[in-house]
């Protein structure tokens, strides 16, 4: 019997899984932070404790896995890969391959072995994969390196958007009351005075009460969820553009916690009327399973064959990590 591993590596937490060749569930362990940008040691530690774990349920060693897939945050540029191979390379896996983790949120998001990913969390990247096996990400550097939007930069539009409105530069808005009410201010002057003389953070959450907001119709906050989605539309177009997909029929997989639990169409109308007219027969879905299950599958298709049906339709439930048990 063949086994597998899939990691999927970021930086809160670390997840392994090792599956037999009929996906049944075998192994798992966990740790933290898997990102060497944050802290090379512990990100080192982490995924080698998640494996070991993983390795020890199972009742296996690194020879009897025989392939895997790494999917770790932070893999985005050759300088990152001439880090990352040494550190994968002393677990002494004989076959393994690294990627980022977009690649394995695409893989677990699709039937297929190559898509699009458009991921809009705390914050936002975007990545593909063709046919042929070749890849392309599209941004994941953050504003100054030509990224929109994502949990935090939509928090700050919210709560400069009520500032905006204060004094006079925009219209009024519902985000408001809202945003007083949520962060417990009983006048925009002091919820202004308080942060700016403080220097606080807009905290992430405050994303939501644009949806909120959008839901009753507030056009401040469509404004701002418009443009998220135009920005996603954008970065999901070049990629498509760079790896020749245009008249492919494929998947774009929507991950991360904006585009999934966001209520309404805000976003998601904007991708789609950007993609519809350059590739008609894309087809756009949100992540429900869970990313470290598209690592365990392209470990299995790096033996060259493509994923077996029964094995995919198993592994395809596997929703949350921690209600699995093997």
């Amino acid at each position: 019997m063949k086994h597998y591993l899939g990691v999927d590596a970021g930086g809160s937490k670390t997840y392994a899984m090792i599956t037999n060749e009929l996906g049944e569930i075998v192994g798992k362990g966990h740790s933290g932070n898997g990102n060497h940008q944050i802290n090379y040691d512990e990100a080192r530690a982490n995924i080698g404790e998640s494996v070991r774990l993983a390795l020890h349920q199972a009742g296996l060693d690194p020879g009897g896995i025989e392939s895997a897939c790494f999917g770790l945050a932070g893999a985005d540029r050759p300088v990152d890969f001439s880090i990352l191979r040494p550190m994968i390379g002393e677990l002494g896996f004989a076959k393994y391959d690294i990627v980022c983790d977009t690649m394995i949120a695409m893989r677990a998001g699709t039937s297929r072995p190559y898509g699009v990913v458009l991921i809009c969390g705390s914050g936002t990247n975007s990545a593909g994969r063709n046919r042929q096996g070749e890849d392309y990400q599209c941004g994941g550097f953050d504003y100054q390196f030509g990224d929109f939007g994502g949990g935090w930069t939509l928090a700050v539009e919210a709560f400069r958007s009520v500032i905006r409105a204060w004094d006079g530069r925009e219209r009024p808005t519902l985000l408001t009351g809202l945003l007083l009410e949520y962060l417990g201010y009983d006048s925009v002057l002091k919820m202004f005075n308080d942060y700016l003389d403080n220097g606080k953070s807009v905290p992430v959450d405050v994303t939501k009460l644009i949806f909120q907001a959008a839901g009753q119709g507030d056009e401040v906050s469509l404004a701002i969820l418009r443009r998220q989605g135009e920005e996603l539309g954008k970065s999901a177009c070049a990629v498509i553009e760079r790896l020749n997909m245009r008249e492919e029929t494929f998947d774009i997989v929507l991950a991360g916690s904006v585009v999934t639990k966001g209520e309404g169409p805000y976003i998601t109308d904007c991708i789609r009327a950007a993609v519809r007219g350059l590739a008609p027969n894309a087809s756009l879905l949100k992540l429900r399973t869970e990313p470290v299950v598209g690592a365990l599958w392209m470990a299995m298709e790096a033996e060259g064959t493509p994923l077996n049906r029964s094995v995919y339709e198993r592994l395809s439930q596997v929703t949350d990590y921690h209600d699995v048990h093997s």
